[in-house]
């Protein structure tokens, strides 16, 4: 009983599991993973919740986002309208399209140049939310690393490589 005593203290006594130590520099450890993953979710999602938590506002707000995501679904379900209405009765549909090809050009012009501008500022618009989001999302870049590296420490700002940014330098300078 010694014998299988003193082999089985060496591979699991003294509060220690040595053969759990060496499957961990070949594999990772997975509870410690599950650990890291669990945080990291977590960011992503307080992430979410805060994208979502910006969308409310007051009611004029969320009723002028609702007018501002009509435009696009009309003229797709208007195009598809005309599509079923040529088909179901062509006379009337033709008759409709003798009225269109009436209109002088000039107003075709102002109507593409409304829905050219409606959509260019919409496009811009999404264009620079999307970069400013980019930015905080790229601002929190060393957190995220150190969550997903296990390291509880978070690095410090002046550990993030700024490159040649002079002002930062000067600024960072003046706190110290």
């Amino acid at each position: 009983m010694g014998l299988i005593e003193t082999a089985m203290g060496l591979v699991f006594g003294s509060g220690r599991n040595v053969v759990a130590e060496t499957a961990e520099v070949f594999r990772v450890n997975a509870e410690a993973e599950a650990q890291r993953g669990h945080g990291a979710r977590g960011e992503a999602l307080e992430q979410f919740a805060a994208e979502f938590a910006r969308a409310q506002g007051s009611g004029f707000d969320r009723m002028m986002d609702g007018v501002n995501r009509l435009p696009r679904p009309a003229m797709a379900l208007g195009t598809l309208g005309l599509f079923g209405a040529a088909m179901v009765d062509p006379v009337w549909f033709a008759e409709r399209m003798a009225g269109i090809a009436l209109v002088p050009e000039p107003l075709w012009w102002l109507l593409a140049a409304i829905v050219s501008f409606y959509f260019g500022a919409r496009h811009q618009a999404k264009g620079q939310d999307f970069q400013r989001e980019m930015a905080v999302v790229l601002s929190r870049l060393p957190q995220i690393r150190a969550l997903l590296d296990g390291s509880e420490e978070t690095p410090a700002p002046d550990a993030v490589d700024t490159g040649d940014n002079t002002a930062l330098a000067e600024w960072r300078a003046t706190q110290g």
